[in-house]
C-alpha cells in the first residue's frame, strides 16, 4: 500500500475530529443553565435545527451501511432509504408539532403530562436509555471497523476514539454545544458522500458497464478477502479458490471446489484470481439480473415478511426515536418544528441519493465485500479501488472525516438523550447530574460495541428503529390524538412492545439461533420483530386503555387543547419543573 494513503487519511480524520471538538468547545462557552444542557434553551431557529437534525439522524447506517447494503441485497435494500426518509414525512404530520406544544423537555416528561404517572415516566426513561443505547452500539462498531480499515489499528482504538471525544462534548456543553457540532457535521457529510458518487458515476459512464448481467460479479484482478466474522456463503459457478482458515467446520490450507453453500469461519482468507466468481452472502442475489429485482429479501427465508416487517419499523421508528424527539423541544414553538421537519425531509432525501449510487458501484467495483458477513466497508474502498493516485487518495481522505462526520454526530445525540433522561427523571436534575449520567451512558454502550456481535450497520440501527417503532411510537400516537389512553394501557403497551422486539434485538446482536433450530421463521422474525411487535403493542395500548380508567374527561381536554392549539392563543407553556440549577 502507498504510505501517502494513510498520511492523507489521519490527516482528513484529525481535521474532522479537531473541528467537532473546537465547534463542541465554542458551544460549550455559550452553555450555561440545565435548560442549555437538555434543549438549547429552545431558541434554536429552523434552518439550524434542520441541519442539526440532519447530521444527527444521518448516522453511520446511512454514511456506510445503505450503501453496502445496496450492494449486496439490491433493490429489496432501497427500502432502508426510503424508510428513513418517509419516517420524517409521519413525524411532521403527526407528533412534531403537538409535542412541542406540550412543554416536554424529554420523552418521558411528556408521558407524564400526557397520563399523570410518575410510574410511567420512569418505565419510559428505562426504554429511552434502551432505545439509544442499542443506537449506540453499531456507531462505535462502525467507527471501529473505519478505522481498522483505513489505518490497520483493532477494532476498539475507533470505537474508543469516537467515544472518548462524544462523551467529552456532551459532557462539556450537552444540547447547546453539539446542536453546532451537528449542523457542521451534516453539510461535512453530505460533501463527502456527494463527490465521490459524482466522480464514479463519470467514470461508470465512460466505461459503459451494464448492470444487469446475468453473469455473477467477477474480480478483475488478483484479491485476497479476509473474514472478519463467520458467514455462509454461495457461488453460481463452480470453481477453485484459494483457501486458509475453516471451512465447513474444517480446517484447510490450499485450493478447494466451490460449488454451493458453505460456511467460512472468521480468520478465514480466500484468495480469487482474475476473473474469477464471487461467492455472495447465502440468500443473497447471485448474478445481475437478480440483484436489480425485487422479492429476495436479506439473507434469510420468508423475503416478504423481512421487507415488510423493515417497512413498518423504519417508517414507525422514527417517530420514536428519542435523539430525534428531543430535536423537536429545541424549538421556539410548534410552528417552527413542523418547519424544521419539512426541511430535514428535504435534506436527508437530498442525501440518500448518494449513497444508493455507492452501493450500485460498490458491486461493481469491489465485489469481494459481498463475500463478507459485513460490507460496510464499501464506501471507504470505493475511491481507492476505483481512482489510482492522489485523486483517489484525497476522495477516500474526504470519505474516512465524512464517516468520522457520521459516527460523532449521532452519537453525540444519543448520548444527550440518555443524559437528559438520566439526569431529569433518575438523578436531581442538575447540570451536575447531566454531566455524570452522560459518563456513566456513554461508557457502557462503548464497552457493549466491542462485546457484542457486529451485524450489518443497517441492520443493527434498524432493530433500534424497532424496538422504537413498538414502545415511544404507540405511546406517541395514541397520547396525542387518542382521548381514552390509559396510563395503564400505555404502560402495558410499552411493557410489551419492548419485550417483544427488546427481546429479539438481544437476540440478534448476540449472535442469533443457530440455523438448524430455527432458521426459518423464528430467524425471520427475530431478525425483523417490527411486523409482529408493532401491532401487538398498539393493540395492547388499546385493549387494555379500555378496560381500565384514565384521567377525568375534563382534564385530558384541557390537555389536548394545548397540544392542538395554536401557539397564538398562548395556551402552552414549558414544563419547567424538572429542571434545577447547577
Amino acid at each position: 500500500m502507498n504510505t501517502t494513503i494513510p498520511v492523507v487519511t489521519v490527516a482528513a480524520l484529525v481535521v474532522a475530529a479537531v473541528a467537532t471538538v473546537a465547534i463542541g468547545v465554542y458551544g460549550v462557552r455559550l452553555a450555561r443553565t440545565t435548560s442549555d444542557f437538555l434543549v438549547a434553551s429552545r431558541s434554536v431557529g429552523p434552518r439550524w435545527n434542520a441541519a442539526a437534525i440532519s447530521g444527527e439522524y444521518l448516522s453511520a447506517a446511512s454514511f456506510l451501511g445503505v450503501a453496502g447494503l445496496i450492494a449486496k441485497f439490491g433493490a429489496d435494500a432501497l427500502w432502508y432509504p426510503v424508510g428513513f426518509t418517509a419516517g420524517y414525512l409521519a413525524l411532521l404530520l403527526f407528533v412534531a408539532a403537538p409535542l412541542r406544544r406540550s412543554g416536554a423537555y424529554t420523552v418521558p416528561d411528556f408521558a407524564e403530562f400526557r397520563l399523570g404517572s410518575v410510574l410511567l415516566r420512569r418505565l419510559a426513561a428505562l426504554i429511552v436509555v434502551v432505545i439509544c443505547a442499542v443506537y449506540l452500539i453499531p456507531q462505535f462498531q462502525g467507527a471501529g471497523l473505519t478505522l481498522r480499515i483505513l489505518l490497520g489499528v483493532p477494532d476498539w482504538v475507533g470505537a474508543v476514539v469516537v467515544g472518548v471525544i462524544v462523551i467529552a462534548n456532551v459532557v462539556g456543553g450537552g444540547m447547546r454545544s453539539i446542536t453546532l457540532v451537528q449542523a457542521f457535521q451534516y453539510w461535512l457529510k453530505l460533501t463527502a458522500v456527494v463527490l465521490p458518487a459524482l466522480v464514479l458515476l463519470g467514470h461508470f459512464l465512460a466505461e459503459d458497464r451494464q448492470l444487469g448481467e446475468q453473469a455473477p460479479p467477477t474480480v478483475s484482478e488478483r484479491t485476497t478477502v479476509d473474514i472478519t466474522t463467520d458467514v455462509v456463503v454461495q457461488i453460481g459457478v463452480a470453481q477453485p479458490v484459494s483457501i486458509t482458515g475453516t471451512l465447513d467446520g474444517r480446517a484447510v490450507d490450499g485450493r478447494e471446489l466451490l460449488d454451493g453453500p458453505h460456511e467460512l469461519a472468521a480468520g478465514t482468507r480466500l484468495t480469487l484470481e482474475p476473473g474469477s466468481a464471487v461467492p455472495v452472502v447465502a440468500g443473497a442475489p447471485g448474478d445481475g439480473a437478480s440483484w436489480l429485482t425485487p422479492g429476495h429479501g436479506f439473507g434469510q427465508k420468508h423475503a416478504l415478511y423481512q421487507v415488510y416487517s423493515l417497512i413498518i419499523a423504519t417508517f414507525l421508528g422514527t417517530m420514536g426515536l428519542p435523539h430525534v424527539l428531543v430535536r423537536f423541544y429545541t424549538n421556539p414553538d410548534g410552528r417552527i418544528a413542523r418547519t424544521a421537519a419539512l426541511a430535514v425531509i428535504g435534506l436527508v432525501g437530498v442525501f440518500y441519493l448518494f449513497p444508493v449510487l455507492l452501493g450500485v458501484f460498490a458491486r461493481l467495483y469491489v465485489p469481494q465485500l459481498l463475500i463478507t458477513g459485513t460490507s460496510d466497508a464499501a464506501v471507504v474502498l470505493l475511491p481507492g479501488a476505483v481512482l489510482s493516485s492522489v485523486p483517489g487518495q484525497l476522495l477516500a481522505a474526504l470519505v474516512a472525516a465524512g464517516a468520522m462526520a457520521a459516527f460523532l454526530s449521532t452519537s453525540s445525540g444519543l448520548l444527550v438523550s440518555i443524559a437528559g433522561v438520566l439526569g431529569t427523571d433518575m438523578l436531581r436534575g442538575r447540570i451536575r447530574d447531566f454531566r455524570l449520567a452522560a459518563l456513566g451512558g456513554g461508557v457502557l454502550p462503548l464497552g457493549l460495541s466491542v462485546a457484542v456481535t457486529s451485524l450489518d450497520l443497517s441492520r443493527t440501527v434498524a432493530l433500534a428503529f424497532s424496538v422504537a417503532a413498538s414502545t415511544l411510537c404507540p405511546l406517541l400516537v395514541l397520547g396525542i390524538w387518542w382521548r381514552r389512553l390509559t396510563a395503564t394501557g400505555a404502560a402495558a403497551g410499552l411493557v410489551v412492545g419492548g419485550l417483544t422486539a427488546g427481546g429479539a434485538t438481544a437476540v440478534s446482536v448476540s449472535g442469533g439461533i443457530p440455523s438448524d433450530i430455527g432458521g426459518g421463521w423464528p430467524a425471520a422474525v427475530l431478525g425483523y420483530p417490527a411486523a409482529v411487535s408493532v401491532p401487538l403493542a398498539f393493540a395492547t395500548m388499546v385493549l387494555v386503555s379500555v378496560r381500565t380508567r384514565g384521567m377525568d374527561p375534563r382534564a385530558v381536554g384541557r390537555l389536548f387543547v394545548r397540544m392542538h392549539a395554536p401557539e397564538r392563543l398562548g395556551l402552552g407553556a414549558d414544563r419547567e419543573r424538572t429542571l434545577r440549577s447547577r
